[in-house]
């Protein structure tokens, strides 16, 4: 199946940064848009407790189930935003590593940011998409 969704690169750019910094869904293509995947076990529990690539590990699976529920995969995300609970560089940049390694080739464009606190106890990570199918 073709994916609805073509990212865009420019030479224009600068090419440092590990995405594309724009996507289309072509015409016809079904949006969906995926509350915050949040790092929550079954039970409800915070996973990962005090680890930002833990955290963006089980954050990650949630996505995907979310995604699948859907009708969709991580190939037809076309967008992302990840929000790390701290202002310290490294910790954004240890939870952007899972999320950039989870999405390989198909490196969307997205927006990371360090946030004062999250909505769950001990939560640390939290990531928004938006995906694109063709059905």
């Amino acid at each position: 199946m073709t994916s609805a969704v073509r990212l865009i690169r420019s030479s224009a750019l600068s090419d440092v940064a590990q995405y594309a910094y724009a996507a289309t869904a072509q015409a016809g293509a079904r949006l969906i848009f995926l509350a915050g995947a949040c790092p929550l076990e079954d039970d409800g529990s915070t996973a990962a407790v005090g680890d930002y690539a833990g955290q963006a590990a089980r954050c990650i699976e949630t996505l995907t189930l979310a995604l699948g529920a859907a009708g969709a995969t991580l190939e037809d995300v076309i967008s992302t935003r990840v929000l790390a609970a701290s202002s310290r560089q490294s910790d954004l940049v240890a939870a952007w590593e899972v999320v950039r390694d989870a999405f390989g080739e198909h490196d969307v464009p997205s927006t990371l940011l360090g946030v004062t606190v999250l909505g769950y106890a001990d939560q640390l990570v939290e990531i928004e998409a938006v995906a694109a199918v063709v059905d």
